[in-house]
């Protein structure tokens, strides 16, 4: 065990591993739009629970589009309880056991691991990505879910011939929540992964995990950050709105936004798209 990870009591750190994007029965129409933003996106993959998705895979993390085909529904219908849009914060999770601390530490129980695979065809045949996950109850946010992932066979989902974008987006930069009580929103995270997490930002707080930084922002904050484009939460309530990508060029961000009839705005360094283009989620692209 690492320094690390004794520091931690021998919990895993906070390693943002992939967001979620809920799209419920539009997989088609969701893919065309963020291909439209710019993004290189996997094949349809079909889970084994019956669920599918397309994947956006950066160099470290990656962005799921989720829902299901037609007459699949019902085979897992509990996923289906939230409106479409940002649904899911997923963390890193080399090891199952450790995330049981966690939750622990948290004072929350995890859910049963769960076992499910997704058939990739890699051109030189279709394998299984395997994957155990870690579900956690739902506190301070009122739509979405989190969990642990352990992906048995990550070489089957960090493909290299999936890592480039025509946006240029290496990595998921950013991911805001917005509510009235931003550090209650963040605060399952804080006893999952350790007292002192949570820093005061202009209008929330906000953590460090691995290459990306989770928020939580005020009504007020927030629409003075995206403006018009704030996807703002019903009153009382607090849920997942935005994404932040980080590009490695922003000219070419651009030149992909325009080619795909995207519009956008500027705003302090970033490029911001709305969320009628992206299935209820703002999303920025920065340097």
């Amino acid at each position: 065990m690492s320094e690390s990870e004794k520091g931690h009591g021998g919990r895993l750190p906070a390693e943002l591993d992939h967001v979620i994007v809920l799209v419920h029965g539009e997989l088609d129409q969701a893919a065309a739009a963020y291909q439209a933003l710019g993004f290189h996106l996997t094949p349809r993959g079909h889970h084994s629970l019956g669920s599918s998705n397309n994947l956006a895979i950066f160099k470290n993390n990656y962005l799921e589009l989720l829902g299901y085909e037609p007459g699949k529904k019902q085979q897992r219908p509990e996923q289906w309880h939230d409106p479409k849009g940002l649904s899911g914060i997923v963390w890193r999770c080399p090891d199952p056991a450790r995330a049981q601390l966690n939750a622990a530490h948290a004072g929350v129980a995890a859910e049963k691991p769960l076992d499910f695979v997704r058939p990739v065809d890699t051109g030189a045949g279709t394998f299984d990505a395997a994957f155990t996950v870690l579900h956690l109850p739902k506190q301070g946010f009122d739509y979405g879910r989190t969990f642990f992932c352990h992906h048995k066979t990550p070489e089957l989902v960090y493909r290299p011939e999936w890592q480039t974008h025509p946006n240029g987006v290496e990595n998921i930069s950013e991911f805001v929540f917005c509510g009235d009580d931003p550090r209650s929103a963040l605060g399952l995270f804080e006893g999952m992964f350790g007292p002192g997490l949570l820093k005061e930002i202009p209008g929330g707080v906000a953590f460090d995990a691995a290459e990306a930084r989770v928020v939580a922002l005020t009504r007020e904050a927030a629409t003075q950050r995206y403006g018009a484009d704030a996807p703002l939460p019903e009153a009382g309530k607090t849920q997942m709105v935005g994404l932040g990508f980080r590009t490695k060029s922003l000219a070419q961000a651009q030149t992909a936004l325009q080619a795909g009839g995207v519009p956008f705005t500027v705003s302090s360094g970033r490029l911001r798209v709305g969320p009628a283009h992206s299935y209820g989620v703002v999303i920025e692209f920065s340097k």
